[in-house]
């Protein structure tokens, strides 16, 4: 039972991603610049995207969502027109 644990522990917050060698260039040489390793480079990363992330989908939804409610105004104004 706690090999059981300690194996969820040890793997839930792991995570493997596969970038292009440009961009791993580019932490490698942040990493170098501020003295830190390219774990906390990469961790700093994603805290940092991650709410950018957030609020570019939210905006995304709001305009999304605008587009359809102005089309189907103007679909109906030009239903309206047509009669």
């Amino acid at each position: 039972m706690e090999k059981k644990q300690a194996a969820k522990l040890r793997g839930e917050h792991c995570l493997t991603i596969f970038v292009s060698y440009e961009f791993k260039a580019r932490i490698k040489e942040l990493a170098q610049r501020y003295d830190r390793t390219l774990s906390d480079m990469v961790r700093a990363v994603l805290k940092i995207g991650i709410p950018v992330m957030e609020g570019i989908s939210e905006a995304e939804e709001k305009m999304i969502k605008e587009y359809v409610r102005l089309f189907r105004k103007f679909r109906q104004i030009k239903n309206l027109k047509d009669v």
